[in-house]
Protein backbone atom coordinates (compact mmCIF):
# COMPACT_ATOMS: atom_id res chain seq x y z
CA UNK A 1 0.00 0.00 0.00
CA UNK A 2 1.75 3.13 -0.82
CA UNK A 3 1.66 6.29 0.94
CA UNK A 4 -1.27 8.20 -0.76
CA UNK A 5 -3.88 5.34 0.28
CA UNK A 6 -2.28 5.38 3.36
CA UNK A 7 -3.09 8.69 3.71
CA UNK A 8 -6.57 7.98 2.67
CA UNK A 9 -7.46 5.15 5.10
CA UNK A 10 -6.18 7.91 7.68
CA UNK A 11 -8.32 10.32 7.27
CA UNK A 12 -11.25 7.89 6.58
CA UNK A 13 -10.91 6.82 10.20
CA UNK A 14 -10.61 10.06 11.57
CA UNK A 15 -13.79 11.22 9.97
CA UNK A 16 -15.60 7.98 11.65
CA UNK A 17 -13.94 8.69 14.46
CA UNK A 18 -14.94 12.44 14.63
CA UNK A 19 -18.69 10.98 13.88
CA UNK A 20 -18.82 8.86 16.51
CA UNK A 21 -17.61 11.74 18.54
CA UNK A 22 -20.65 13.18 18.23
CA UNK A 23 -21.93 14.93 21.35
CA UNK A 24 -25.45 14.59 23.01
CA UNK A 25 -28.19 16.79 22.34
CA UNK A 26 -30.78 18.05 24.74
CA UNK A 27 -33.70 16.63 23.25
CA UNK A 28 -35.55 19.92 24.69
CA UNK A 29 -33.61 22.71 23.26
CA UNK A 30 -30.93 20.78 20.82
CA UNK A 31 -28.17 21.96 22.84
CA UNK A 32 -25.05 19.99 22.99
CA UNK A 33 -24.24 18.21 26.59
CA UNK A 34 -20.90 18.51 27.71
CA UNK A 35 -19.58 21.42 25.04
CA UNK A 36 -18.03 24.31 25.85
CA UNK A 37 -18.59 26.04 22.91
CA UNK A 38 -22.33 25.47 23.84
CA UNK A 39 -22.87 26.63 27.16
CA UNK A 40 -20.44 23.60 28.91
CA UNK A 41 -23.71 22.34 30.69
CA UNK A 42 -21.51 18.51 32.24
CA UNK A 43 -23.96 15.58 32.45
CA UNK A 44 -22.37 11.96 33.40
CA UNK A 45 -23.14 8.88 31.27
CA UNK A 46 -26.17 7.38 32.51
CA UNK A 47 -24.57 4.66 34.94
CA UNK A 48 -26.11 2.26 37.52
CA UNK A 49 -25.26 2.39 41.24
CA UNK A 50 -22.65 -0.01 42.11
CA UNK A 51 -22.93 -2.24 45.26
CA UNK A 52 -21.18 -0.04 48.39
CA UNK A 53 -18.85 -3.17 50.66
CA UNK A 54 -21.10 -5.72 52.37
CA UNK A 55 -24.21 -4.76 50.87
CA UNK A 56 -26.55 -6.79 49.01
CA UNK A 57 -29.50 -5.38 46.74
CA UNK A 58 -33.01 -6.12 47.64
CA UNK A 59 -35.88 -5.90 44.71
CA UNK A 60 -38.15 -4.11 46.06
CA UNK A 61 -42.23 -5.17 46.06
CA UNK A 62 -45.46 -5.61 47.89
CA UNK A 63 -46.10 -7.60 50.70
CA UNK A 64 -47.85 -8.28 54.19
CA UNK A 65 -45.98 -6.90 56.90
CA UNK A 66 -47.38 -8.11 60.19
CA UNK A 67 -47.84 -11.55 62.15
CA UNK A 68 -47.92 -14.46 60.35
CA UNK A 69 -49.00 -16.76 63.88
CA UNK A 70 -51.27 -16.27 66.89
CA UNK A 71 -50.36 -13.23 68.83
CA UNK A 72 -49.61 -15.16 72.01
CA UNK A 73 -47.79 -11.90 73.85
CA UNK A 74 -51.58 -9.98 73.38
CA UNK A 75 -49.52 -6.99 72.35
CA UNK A 76 -52.01 -6.69 69.05
CA UNK A 77 -49.10 -4.14 67.53
CA UNK A 78 -48.33 -6.32 64.87
CA UNK A 79 -51.90 -5.98 62.81
CA UNK A 80 -51.12 -7.54 59.31
CA UNK A 81 -51.18 -4.90 56.47
CA UNK A 82 -50.14 -4.95 52.74
CA UNK A 83 -47.94 -2.16 51.87
CA UNK A 84 -44.77 -1.58 48.78
CA UNK A 85 -41.08 -0.82 50.13
CA UNK A 86 -38.81 -0.05 47.63
CA UNK A 87 -35.55 -1.27 46.34
CA UNK A 88 -32.99 -0.85 48.63
CA UNK A 89 -29.92 -2.63 49.73
CA UNK A 90 -29.26 -3.93 53.14
CA UNK A 91 -26.10 -6.02 54.90
CA UNK A 92 -25.66 -9.48 54.66
CA UNK A 93 -24.64 -9.66 57.81
CA UNK A 94 -25.08 -7.91 61.18
CA UNK A 95 -22.33 -5.59 61.98
CA UNK A 96 -19.87 -7.86 64.04
CA UNK A 97 -16.83 -6.93 66.56
CA UNK A 98 -14.15 -6.11 64.23
CA UNK A 99 -15.90 -3.85 62.11
CA UNK A 100 -16.92 -2.09 65.24
CA UNK A 101 -13.84 -1.88 66.81
CA UNK A 102 -12.00 -0.40 63.11
CA UNK A 103 -14.73 2.53 63.61
CA UNK A 104 -12.93 3.18 66.91
CA UNK A 105 -9.57 2.97 66.10
CA UNK A 106 -10.29 5.46 63.28
CA UNK A 107 -12.11 7.91 65.97
CA UNK A 108 -9.28 7.19 68.53
CA UNK A 109 -6.80 8.45 66.06
CA UNK A 110 -8.61 11.28 63.89
CA UNK A 111 -10.10 12.78 67.13
CA UNK A 112 -6.86 12.50 70.04
CA UNK A 113 -7.11 15.56 71.22
CA UNK A 114 -8.35 15.79 75.20
CA UNK A 115 -11.23 17.77 73.56
CA UNK A 116 -12.51 15.03 72.21
CA UNK A 117 -12.82 12.61 74.71
CA UNK A 118 -16.48 12.43 75.18
CA UNK A 119 -16.82 11.38 71.72
CA UNK A 120 -14.38 8.98 72.13
CA UNK A 121 -16.04 7.60 75.32
CA UNK A 122 -19.29 8.04 73.70
CA UNK A 123 -18.84 5.80 70.78
CA UNK A 124 -17.51 2.58 72.99
CA UNK A 125 -20.23 -0.45 73.82
CA UNK A 126 -21.58 -1.06 76.98
CA UNK A 127 -19.79 -4.63 77.80
CA UNK A 128 -21.54 -4.58 81.45
CA UNK A 129 -24.22 -5.39 79.06
CA UNK A 130 -23.51 -8.71 79.82
CA UNK A 131 -23.75 -9.03 83.10
CA UNK A 132 -26.63 -10.33 85.13
CA UNK A 133 -27.12 -10.58 88.97
CA UNK A 134 -27.52 -14.40 88.82
CA UNK A 135 -25.37 -15.70 86.52
CA UNK A 136 -21.28 -15.51 86.01
CA UNK A 137 -21.02 -14.10 82.43
CA UNK A 138 -17.92 -12.08 83.35
CA UNK A 139 -15.92 -13.73 80.70
CA UNK A 140 -18.46 -11.97 77.77
CA UNK A 141 -17.98 -8.87 79.71
CA UNK A 142 -13.97 -8.81 79.60
CA UNK A 143 -13.15 -10.75 76.14
CA UNK A 144 -16.30 -10.61 74.09
CA UNK A 145 -15.60 -7.60 72.03
CA UNK A 146 -11.72 -7.23 72.49
CA UNK A 147 -10.61 -10.95 71.54
CA UNK A 148 -10.13 -12.57 68.16
CA UNK A 149 -11.63 -15.09 68.96
CA UNK A 150 -14.86 -13.07 68.87
CA UNK A 151 -13.87 -11.10 65.74
CA UNK A 152 -16.51 -12.03 63.13
CA UNK A 153 -19.76 -12.78 66.02
CA UNK A 154 -22.18 -9.68 65.86
CA UNK A 155 -21.55 -6.28 68.30
CA UNK A 156 -23.57 -5.90 71.07
CA UNK A 157 -24.04 -3.52 73.66
CA UNK A 158 -24.38 -1.00 71.14
CA UNK A 159 -27.66 1.75 71.37
CA UNK A 160 -29.95 2.88 68.87
CA UNK A 161 -27.52 6.61 68.86
CA UNK A 162 -24.20 5.07 68.73
CA UNK A 163 -25.64 2.06 65.57
CA UNK A 164 -27.13 5.27 63.93
CA UNK A 165 -23.30 7.28 63.72
CA UNK A 166 -21.54 4.25 62.90
CA UNK A 167 -23.98 4.47 59.85
CA UNK A 168 -22.73 8.11 59.30
CA UNK A 169 -18.96 7.54 59.76
CA UNK A 170 -19.10 4.45 57.49
CA UNK A 171 -20.71 6.49 54.81
CA UNK A 172 -17.98 8.64 54.84
CA UNK A 173 -14.61 6.13 54.71
CA UNK A 174 -16.88 4.62 51.44
CA UNK A 175 -17.35 7.37 49.48
CA UNK A 176 -13.81 8.79 51.08
CA UNK A 177 -12.07 5.23 49.31
CA UNK A 178 -14.11 5.89 45.93
CA UNK A 179 -12.28 8.92 45.50
CA UNK A 180 -9.25 7.72 46.56
CA UNK A 181 -9.52 4.38 44.34
CA UNK A 182 -10.39 6.98 41.10
CA UNK A 183 -7.33 9.47 42.13
CA UNK A 184 -9.43 12.03 43.30
CA UNK A 185 -8.04 12.47 46.13
CA UNK A 186 -3.78 12.04 46.81
CA UNK A 187 -3.23 8.99 48.52
CA UNK A 188 -0.63 10.57 50.45
CA UNK A 189 -2.83 13.09 52.01
CA UNK A 190 -4.61 9.66 54.35
CA UNK A 191 -1.42 8.59 55.25
CA UNK A 192 -1.42 9.91 58.46
CA UNK A 193 -4.98 10.38 60.36
CA UNK A 194 -3.32 11.27 63.21
CA UNK A 195 -5.07 14.18 64.79
CA UNK A 196 -6.73 15.54 61.85
CA UNK A 197 -9.80 16.07 63.94
CA UNK A 198 -12.26 18.29 62.28
CA UNK A 199 -10.12 18.35 59.32
CA UNK A 200 -11.58 14.60 57.90
CA UNK A 201 -13.77 14.22 55.06
CA UNK A 202 -17.30 14.45 55.22
CA UNK A 203 -19.46 13.57 51.78
CA UNK A 204 -22.03 16.41 52.56
CA UNK A 205 -18.85 19.07 53.26
CA UNK A 206 -16.96 17.83 50.53
CA UNK A 207 -19.95 17.81 48.34
CA UNK A 208 -20.93 21.78 49.05
CA UNK A 209 -17.20 22.61 48.88
CA UNK A 210 -16.85 23.42 52.63
CA UNK A 211 -13.83 20.54 52.96
CA UNK A 212 -11.14 20.55 50.17
CA UNK A 213 -8.56 17.78 49.86
CA UNK A 214 -5.62 17.35 47.94
CA UNK A 215 -6.38 16.54 44.64
CA UNK A 216 -4.93 13.46 43.42
CA UNK A 217 -3.30 12.40 40.13
CA UNK A 218 -6.69 11.53 37.94
CA UNK A 219 -8.17 14.38 38.98
CA UNK A 220 -5.60 17.02 36.99
CA UNK A 221 -4.73 14.59 34.39
CA UNK A 222 -5.91 15.51 30.54
CA UNK A 223 -7.35 12.00 31.07
CA UNK A 224 -10.21 13.20 33.57
CA UNK A 225 -13.35 12.79 32.01
CA UNK A 226 -14.84 15.08 34.50
CA UNK A 227 -14.69 18.37 32.97
CA UNK A 228 -15.56 22.18 33.62
CA UNK A 229 -17.70 24.36 31.50
CA UNK A 230 -15.27 25.55 30.00
CA UNK A 231 -13.20 22.19 29.04
CA UNK A 232 -10.63 21.82 31.45
CA UNK A 233 -10.16 19.03 34.12
CA UNK A 234 -12.38 19.23 37.05
CA UNK A 235 -11.07 18.19 40.48
CA UNK A 236 -13.74 17.79 42.80
CA UNK A 237 -16.86 15.03 42.68
CA UNK A 238 -20.33 15.84 42.08
CA UNK A 239 -23.20 13.83 43.27
CA UNK A 240 -24.43 13.96 39.48
CA UNK A 241 -20.67 12.04 38.23
CA UNK A 242 -22.23 8.81 39.82
CA UNK A 243 -19.05 8.15 41.54
CA UNK A 244 -20.21 8.73 45.65
CA UNK A 245 -23.24 6.82 47.07
CA UNK A 246 -26.34 7.38 48.86
CA UNK A 247 -24.98 7.02 52.65
CA UNK A 248 -25.21 3.85 54.88
CA UNK A 249 -28.26 4.34 57.30
CA UNK A 250 -30.46 1.51 59.85
CA UNK A 251 -33.01 0.26 57.70
CA UNK A 252 -36.80 1.02 58.11
CA UNK A 253 -38.51 -1.62 59.79
CA UNK A 254 -40.62 -2.16 56.77
CA UNK A 255 -37.46 -3.03 54.82
CA UNK A 256 -35.83 -5.05 57.48
CA UNK A 257 -38.80 -7.15 57.70
CA UNK A 258 -39.42 -7.74 53.43
CA UNK A 259 -35.85 -8.20 53.88
CA UNK A 260 -35.92 -11.14 56.03
CA UNK A 261 -39.02 -13.25 54.47
CA UNK A 262 -36.53 -13.05 51.62
CA UNK A 263 -39.66 -13.78 49.08
CA UNK A 264 -37.77 -13.63 46.25
CA UNK A 265 -35.82 -16.89 45.99
CA UNK A 266 -39.09 -18.88 46.62
CA UNK A 267 -41.52 -20.45 44.10
CA UNK A 268 -44.88 -21.58 45.14
CA UNK A 269 -45.65 -22.97 41.84
CA UNK A 270 -42.79 -25.52 40.98
CA UNK A 271 -42.55 -27.24 37.39
CA UNK A 272 -40.52 -27.00 33.93
CA UNK A 273 -42.14 -24.51 32.49
CA UNK A 274 -43.33 -22.09 35.50
CA UNK A 275 -41.60 -19.21 35.81
CA UNK A 276 -41.17 -17.00 39.30
CA UNK A 277 -44.32 -15.54 39.77
CA UNK A 278 -43.72 -13.20 42.60
CA UNK A 279 -47.33 -11.96 42.74
CA UNK A 280 -48.53 -14.85 44.59
CA UNK A 281 -45.24 -14.98 47.37
CA UNK A 282 -47.20 -12.52 49.23
CA UNK A 283 -49.57 -15.79 50.17
CA UNK A 284 -47.49 -17.74 51.51
CA UNK A 285 -47.34 -16.40 55.30
CA UNK A 286 -44.13 -18.21 56.03
CA UNK A 287 -43.01 -17.91 59.65
CA UNK A 288 -39.51 -17.35 60.01
CA UNK A 289 -36.76 -15.89 57.74
CA UNK A 290 -35.48 -19.20 56.42
CA UNK A 291 -38.87 -20.96 55.03
CA UNK A 292 -38.90 -21.83 51.57
CA UNK A 293 -42.70 -22.77 51.74
CA UNK A 294 -45.32 -22.77 54.61
CA UNK A 295 -44.41 -25.57 56.75
CA UNK A 296 -41.00 -23.29 57.31
CA UNK A 297 -38.77 -26.19 56.14
CA UNK A 298 -35.89 -26.01 54.14
CA UNK A 299 -34.07 -28.96 52.78
CA UNK A 300 -32.84 -30.92 50.18
CA UNK A 301 -32.98 -33.07 47.87
CA UNK A 302 -32.16 -35.92 50.26
CA UNK A 303 -33.79 -34.01 53.22
CA UNK A 304 -29.98 -33.77 55.26
CA UNK A 305 -31.16 -30.53 57.00
CA UNK A 306 -34.32 -31.79 58.10
CA UNK A 307 -34.17 -31.68 62.02
CA UNK A 308 -31.11 -29.47 62.11
CA UNK A 309 -31.29 -25.72 63.75
CA UNK A 310 -31.75 -23.11 61.09
CA UNK A 311 -30.97 -20.11 63.82
CA UNK A 312 -29.35 -19.53 66.89
CA UNK A 313 -31.86 -19.30 69.69
CA UNK A 314 -33.67 -20.86 72.74
CA UNK A 315 -35.34 -23.61 72.60
CA UNK A 316 -36.89 -24.17 76.20
CA UNK A 317 -36.10 -23.43 79.54
CA UNK A 318 -32.24 -23.82 80.70
CA UNK A 319 -31.91 -25.34 76.67
CA UNK A 320 -29.53 -22.85 74.89
CA UNK A 321 -27.46 -24.91 72.82
CA UNK A 322 -28.73 -28.46 73.72
CA UNK A 323 -26.60 -31.55 75.50
CA UNK A 324 -22.77 -32.41 74.96
CA UNK A 325 -21.98 -34.28 71.87
CA UNK A 326 -25.41 -33.22 70.28
CA UNK A 327 -25.33 -29.67 70.58
CA UNK A 328 -28.32 -28.22 68.58
CA UNK A 329 -27.35 -24.52 67.17
CA UNK A 330 -23.98 -24.54 68.72
CA UNK A 331 -23.78 -21.30 70.31
CA UNK A 332 -24.16 -21.02 73.91
CA UNK A 333 -24.61 -16.62 73.23
CA UNK A 334 -23.75 -15.55 69.83
CA UNK A 335 -22.63 -17.43 66.83
CA UNK A 336 -20.68 -15.68 63.89
CA UNK A 337 -22.23 -13.81 61.62
CA UNK A 338 -21.98 -15.91 58.75
CA UNK A 339 -23.39 -18.79 60.63
CA UNK A 340 -26.37 -20.84 59.51
CA UNK A 341 -28.15 -20.91 56.14
CA UNK A 342 -28.88 -17.54 54.51
CA UNK A 343 -32.14 -16.84 53.50
CA UNK A 344 -33.75 -16.11 49.54
CA UNK A 345 -31.91 -12.73 49.60
CA UNK A 346 -28.62 -14.17 50.54
CA UNK A 347 -28.80 -12.44 54.72
CA UNK A 348 -27.44 -14.26 57.45
CA UNK A 349 -29.52 -14.58 60.66
CA UNK A 350 -32.30 -12.54 60.13
CA UNK A 351 -33.85 -14.66 62.63
CA UNK A 352 -32.23 -15.92 66.36
CA UNK A 353 -28.57 -14.57 66.74
CA UNK A 354 -28.75 -10.81 67.92
CA UNK A 355 -32.32 -9.00 67.49
CA UNK A 356 -31.37 -5.67 65.78
CA UNK A 357 -32.00 -2.17 65.89
CA UNK A 358 -34.26 -0.97 62.80
CA UNK A 359 -34.83 3.06 61.78
CA UNK A 360 -38.19 4.03 62.96
CA UNK A 361 -39.39 5.36 66.07
CA UNK A 362 -41.83 2.63 68.04
CA UNK A 363 -45.70 2.86 68.20
CA UNK A 364 -48.00 -0.11 68.52
CA UNK A 365 -50.30 0.92 65.87
CA UNK A 366 -47.81 1.70 63.50
CA UNK A 367 -49.55 0.00 60.77
CA UNK A 368 -52.60 1.79 60.81
CA UNK A 369 -51.15 5.39 60.32
CA UNK A 370 -47.97 4.74 58.01
CA UNK A 371 -48.29 4.94 54.25
CA UNK A 372 -48.56 2.36 51.57
CA UNK A 373 -45.33 2.87 50.02
CA UNK A 374 -42.07 2.81 51.67
CA UNK A 375 -43.96 2.84 55.83
CA UNK A 376 -41.85 4.66 58.24
CA UNK A 377 -42.32 6.64 61.48
CA UNK A 378 -39.59 8.95 62.62
CA UNK A 379 -39.44 11.89 60.27
CA UNK A 380 -37.95 14.94 62.29
CA UNK A 381 -37.03 16.97 59.06
CA UNK A 382 -33.45 18.95 58.76
CA UNK A 383 -32.13 21.44 56.34
CA UNK A 384 -28.33 22.73 56.42
CA UNK A 385 -28.19 25.54 59.18
CA UNK A 386 -26.84 28.55 57.41
CA UNK A 387 -26.11 30.86 60.07
CA UNK A 388 -25.85 34.38 60.75
CA UNK A 389 -23.70 34.60 57.36
CA UNK A 390 -25.79 32.92 55.32
CA UNK A 391 -22.72 30.08 55.07
CA UNK A 392 -22.88 26.05 55.81
CA UNK A 393 -20.96 25.60 57.95
CA UNK A 394 -19.07 22.37 59.81
CA UNK A 395 -19.28 21.45 63.37
CA UNK A 396 -16.40 20.14 65.52
CA UNK A 397 -16.59 16.55 63.85
CA UNK A 398 -16.03 18.10 60.79
CA UNK A 399 -20.07 17.45 60.07
CA UNK A 400 -22.43 20.40 58.22
CA UNK A 401 -24.46 21.71 60.77
CA UNK A 402 -27.65 20.63 60.33
CA UNK A 403 -30.85 22.62 62.08
CA UNK A 404 -34.70 21.15 62.34
CA UNK A 405 -36.98 22.56 59.89
CA UNK A 406 -39.33 24.58 62.13
CA UNK A 407 -43.60 24.69 61.79
CA UNK A 408 -43.50 28.27 60.57
CA UNK A 409 -41.13 27.05 57.65
CA UNK A 410 -43.86 24.21 57.36
CA UNK A 411 -47.27 25.77 57.27
CA UNK A 412 -48.00 26.50 53.67
CA UNK A 413 -46.57 23.17 52.53
CA UNK A 414 -49.86 20.96 51.67
CA UNK A 415 -47.42 16.91 52.01
CA UNK A 416 -46.31 17.91 55.59
CA UNK A 417 -47.23 21.02 57.91
CA UNK A 418 -44.81 20.44 61.05
CA UNK A 419 -41.14 19.72 61.10
CA UNK A 420 -40.97 16.65 63.65
CA UNK A 421 -43.39 14.26 62.59
CA UNK A 422 -42.75 11.48 65.25
CA UNK A 423 -46.12 11.98 67.18
CA UNK A 424 -48.31 12.17 63.38
CA UNK A 425 -51.73 11.07 63.94
CA UNK A 426 -50.54 8.60 66.69
CA UNK A 427 -53.06 10.38 69.61
CA UNK A 428 -50.43 13.11 70.72
CA UNK A 429 -51.37 15.99 72.30
CA UNK A 430 -51.30 18.23 69.56
CA UNK A 431 -54.02 16.33 67.46
CA UNK A 432 -56.34 14.91 70.04
CA UNK A 433 -55.36 16.00 73.56
CA UNK A 434 -54.04 12.63 74.64
CA UNK A 435 -49.99 12.21 75.52
CA UNK A 436 -48.34 9.51 76.35
CA UNK A 437 -47.74 9.66 80.33
CA UNK A 438 -44.11 7.85 79.73
CA UNK A 439 -42.91 6.39 82.87
CA UNK A 440 -46.55 6.38 84.62
CA UNK A 441 -48.61 4.75 82.15
CA UNK A 442 -46.36 3.90 78.73
CA UNK A 443 -43.00 2.95 78.72
CA UNK A 444 -43.29 3.78 74.97
CA UNK A 445 -41.71 7.41 74.17
CA UNK A 446 -40.39 9.49 71.29
CA UNK A 447 -37.42 7.67 72.27
CA UNK A 448 -38.82 4.24 71.88
CA UNK A 449 -37.33 2.62 68.55
CA UNK A 450 -38.43 -0.60 67.02
CA UNK A 451 -36.02 -4.15 67.45
CA UNK A 452 -36.68 -6.77 65.08
CA UNK A 453 -35.73 -10.41 65.29
CA UNK A 454 -34.98 -12.94 67.80
CA UNK A 455 -32.27 -13.12 69.57
CA UNK A 456 -30.04 -15.91 70.63
CA UNK A 457 -31.58 -15.77 74.35
CA UNK A 458 -35.30 -15.91 72.67
CA UNK A 459 -37.72 -18.29 72.26
CA UNK A 460 -38.68 -19.97 69.14
CA UNK A 461 -41.84 -17.05 68.56
CA UNK A 462 -39.84 -14.12 68.31
CA UNK A 463 -37.58 -15.10 65.31
CA UNK A 464 -40.57 -14.02 63.35
CA UNK A 465 -40.24 -11.44 60.85
CA UNK A 466 -43.33 -9.69 61.93
CA UNK A 467 -42.46 -10.00 65.48
CA UNK A 468 -41.42 -6.26 67.43
CA UNK A 469 -40.30 -5.01 70.08
CA UNK A 470 -39.08 -1.66 71.39
CA UNK A 471 -35.97 -0.10 73.50
CA UNK A 472 -34.88 3.35 74.41
CA UNK A 473 -32.50 4.52 71.88
CA UNK A 474 -30.02 5.57 74.77
CA UNK A 475 -30.30 1.77 75.75
CA UNK A 476 -28.26 -1.22 74.79
CA UNK A 477 -28.46 -5.07 75.69
CA UNK A 478 -27.13 -8.16 75.50
CA UNK A 479 -28.80 -9.67 73.07
CA UNK A 480 -29.22 -6.10 70.18
CA UNK A 481 -27.04 -5.78 67.29
CA UNK A 482 -27.73 -4.12 63.86
CA UNK A 483 -26.71 -3.87 60.27
CA UNK A 484 -26.62 -1.38 57.85
CA UNK A 485 -28.76 -0.46 54.82
CA UNK A 486 -28.83 2.00 51.91
CA UNK A 487 -31.06 3.96 49.83
CA UNK A 488 -31.04 2.30 45.78
CA UNK A 489 -31.26 5.34 43.27
CA UNK A 490 -32.16 4.03 39.66
CA UNK A 491 -34.32 1.28 38.56
CA UNK A 492 -35.74 -0.84 41.36
CA UNK A 493 -35.64 -3.80 39.03
CA UNK A 494 -32.00 -4.05 39.80
CA UNK A 495 -28.83 -2.88 37.45
CA UNK A 496 -29.44 -3.55 33.52
CA UNK A 497 -33.10 -3.65 33.95
CA UNK A 498 -35.57 -0.52 32.94
CA UNK A 499 -37.92 1.40 35.40
CA UNK A 500 -41.38 0.66 33.48
CA UNK A 501 -41.93 -1.21 31.00
CA UNK A 502 -41.29 0.27 26.73
CA UNK A 503 -43.60 -0.75 23.71
CA UNK A 504 -42.13 0.03 20.67
CA UNK A 505 -43.38 3.08 19.19
CA UNK A 506 -46.18 3.00 16.39
CA UNK A 507 -44.67 4.58 13.61
CA UNK A 508 -46.85 7.48 12.48
CA UNK A 509 -46.06 8.75 16.43
CA UNK A 510 -42.69 8.93 15.20
CA UNK A 511 -43.00 10.85 11.87
CA UNK A 512 -41.14 14.51 11.95
CA UNK A 513 -43.77 17.13 10.84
Amino acid sequence: MNLKNLVILASAFSLVASCSKKPEQSSVTGWNYNDSKMGGFQVSKEKEQRTGPGLVFVQGGTFTMGATQEDVMRDWNNVPRRVTVNSFYIDQTEVANIHYREYLYWLNVVFDADEYKAVREGALPDTLCWRSELAYNEPMVEYYFRHPSYNYYPVVGVTWKQAHDFCMWRSDRVNEKALLDRGFINKNAVKNLQGLGQENFNTKAYLMGEFQPTPGPAAKSKKNALKNPNGTPRTNVTFEDGILLPGYRLPTEAEWEYAALGYINQNPLPGKNDKKRGEELIANKQVYSWSNNVNGLRDTRHGSWQGTFMANFKRGSGDNMGVAGGLNDNAVYTAPVTSFFPNGFGLYNMSGNVSEWVADVYRPLSTEDVEDVAPYRGNKFETVDMGKENKAERDSLGRIKMRNVTDSESKSRRNYQKGDVINYLDGDSTISGIAYGYGKTTLISNKSRVVKGGSWNDRAYWLSPGARRFLEEDQSNSTIGFRCAMDRVGSPAGNGRQTGINYKQRRQNTRKQ
